[in-house]
């Protein structure tokens, strides 16, 4: 997993979180946020952290709740640099 492939993933699905991403490369969020913060530090992704479903219980998994999303360029070679 690299760069260059998240930001694939990310530009096909437009919005994720981040335990798609981290379930989709077989990896720990811990491992995936650091590239994915790359894409945010660009200006290229927009992290979102959203609330709890509300039902009260706080047994929502904390990485569903991160939802990243793809701002840049949605096609290939459009200038964008890794």
């Amino acid at each position: 997993m690299d760069l260059i492939q998240v930001k694939k993933y990310l530009q096909e699905r437009r919005a994720v979180t981040l335990k798609d991403v981290s379930t989709h490369f077989n990896q720990n969020a811990d491992t995936v946020r650091p590239l994915l913060d790359t894409w945010v530090g660009k200006g290229k992704v927009k992290r979102v952290v959203g609330k709890s479903c509300g039902k009260g219980c706080c047994q929502c998994d904390p990485d569903t709740l991160e939802v990243y999303e793809w701002i840049g360029a949605s096609i290939e070679g459009e200038g964008e640099k890794p």
